[in-house]
């Protein structure tokens, strides 16, 4: 797991073919804690072409013999992989809040998202179920199955560095797949500690590969390996189209998960209370670091400016600062580059002209001096062309939109590029179901905000979020497997379907 340890730092390496290994390159990367950049978690490695096409050549080789290991075992091995991350639950999460900043209780549920999914898809390991069905001819029998497809590259962010990377390798695995997995550079320690997991419960050498680097090198090689047959994506808009064209020349099976600007809506009747609740923990979880945060809250007009002075109270409230402080309610944007997004759009809101109701600054003195910390901040009579409105942001700014009805909040809600997430807030339930019906998107909640979605369910957007694929639930297992239909004609005679009638 680790190559060298002294008292100052320790250098963490990749995973191989069972073995854990530094970059053939011999360079190294940077961790650092986002709330206080002095503490230098860890040095990863800086992988190189060549270190992936090692690991992509392990995971080829391991393949043939996983995918004939019966798929109730390979559960069982997950089902020790989840007991593992119960025990060690509280360590992970602390962790994870060092290298990426969001609150403990976050990470704790980061952490348990990753127990919760692993025991689930576990479970499939004795399903993963095909169909069986009348033939149209005599003597002869008809069933589809699954088959698995070879290499999975798993590509992911930093947002949710064990829950997301357990969405994408444990189903690949419980379907006979192996895996070559590149996490985010921000958050490598949570990956690996993912990693050290599936080892300790038994999963074979060379099925599951850790590799750490830059996208572009490390992303690019995998999507341009030829053994390489699954990537699963998780990033950007603007990424995942890359992903998508490189990944098609050879034909790749390619998921993808993007951005989102996601929308709350509060009718005239909604309990406001609950919904300003709502759009709290919406908007700034995780420093609105989700594709699914809640950064477009639009408002009928007769509750509007109620809405507004008491969600604004609330969010001048918020406690920001380091999430291992359990007084902490917001931590920092994950790096340097983040907080300059969230600044720059904040100049943008006000150049175009949005009041700025609070925040609006980045906190950089006193205990913030040395981490990436912004106020959370909301803009107010936000026009629904503005493009605080329309972009995603990825960081605590939340815009605030009137509107005069119901098919208004819709017509706003839908009128973005993407398609993840939205919600209602509403005491009328045919308002509620219109509203289901209406919104084009993925996921969709009444009187909660835009996140808390759960394992078995699929989990995924439309328009440019996704790809049509799902994460979660049994609709996991269709990225990381194929469907084979068979025929067994057991009649000793040509029968020709289509064609020869069957006697009656």
């Amino acid at each position: 797991m680790r190559i060298t340890t002294n008292d100052a730092v320790t250098t963490y390496a990749n995973y191989i073919d069972g073995a854990w290994l530094p970059a053939a390159g011999g360079d190294l990367f940077e961790n650092r804690n986002p709330a206080n950049t002095d503490e230098l978690i860890g040095l990863f490695q800086k992988s190189t072409r060549a270190d992936v096409s090692v690991a992509v050549e392990a995971a080829a080789r391991a393949y043939e013999k996983w995918r004939l290991v019966p798929a109730p075992r390979r559960g069982e091995i997950l089902f020790r992989a989840a007991q593992i991350l119960v025990e060690r639950k509280e360590a992970l999460a602390r962790d994870m809040t060092r290298e990426m900043g969001k609150i403990l209780d976050e990470t704790r549920g980061d952490v348990q998202e990753a127990i919760d999914m692993t025991y689930f898809i576990a479970g499939e390991g004795r399903r993963l179920h095909g169909q069986t069905t009348p033939s149209e001819l005599r003597d002869k029998f008809a069933m589809s199955v699954r088959q698995s497809i070879g290499v999975s590259a798993i590509i992911t962010p930093w947002n949710f560095p064990m829950a997301i990377p357990s969405w994408k390798i444990v189903p690949a695995l419980v379907c006979g797949n192996t895996v070559v997995f590149k996490p985010a550079t921000y958050t490598p320690l949570s990956a690996l500690n993912f990693v050290k997991v599936l080892e300790e419960a038994g999963v074979p050498p060379g099925v599951v590969n850790f590799v750490t680097g830059g996208g572009e090198e490390i992303g690019n090689a995998l999507l341009e390996h030829p053994q390489v047959r699954v990537v699963s994506f998780t990033g950007s808009t603007e990424v995942g189209r890359l992903v998508s064209e490189r990944g098609a020349g050879s034909f790749k099976k390619v998921h993808l998960e993007m951005g989102g600007k996601n929308v709350i809506m509060i009718m005239d009747d909604a309990n406001l209370e609950l919904a300003v609740e709502g759009c709290l923990w919406g908007g700034f979880g995780t420093t609105g670091q989700r594709c699914t945060a809640a950064s477009r809250v639009v408002v009928h007009e007769k509750v509007y400016r109620r809405f507004v002075e008491a969600f604004v109270s609330r969010v001048r409230a918020l406690k920001v600062g380091d999430g291992l402080d359990p007084a902490t309610q917001m931590g920092p944007s994950v790096s340097q580059g983040q907080l300059e997004t969230v600044i720059r759009y904040v100049k943008i809101g006000s150049d175009e002209g949005a009041k700025l109701a609070t925040g609006g600054h980045r906190l950089d003195h006193g205990p913030f001096k040395n981490g990436f910390f912004h106020e959370p901040t909301v803009f107010v009579d936000v026009n629904r062309e503005m493009r605080i409105a329309r972009e995603e942001v990825f960081g605590p700014v939340v815009a605030v939109i009137p509107c005069r009805s119901l098919d208004e909040a819709v017509a706003i809600g839908n009128d973005v590029i993407y398609g993840l997430s939205a919600s209602i807030y509403t005491q009328d339930v045919n308002k509620a179901f219109q509203a289901m019906r209406d919104m084009y998107t993925g996921v969709f909640y009444v009187n909660a905000p835009t996140i808390g979605a759960e394992v078995h369910l699929p989990f995924g957007g439309t328009k440019a979020t996704g790809n049509g694929h799902r994460e979660a639930g049994t609709a996991a297992l269709d990225v990381f497997s194929e469907w084979k239909s068979i025929y067994v004609d057991f009649s000793g005679r040509l029968q020709r379907a289509q064609i020869d009638p069957a006697d009656i």
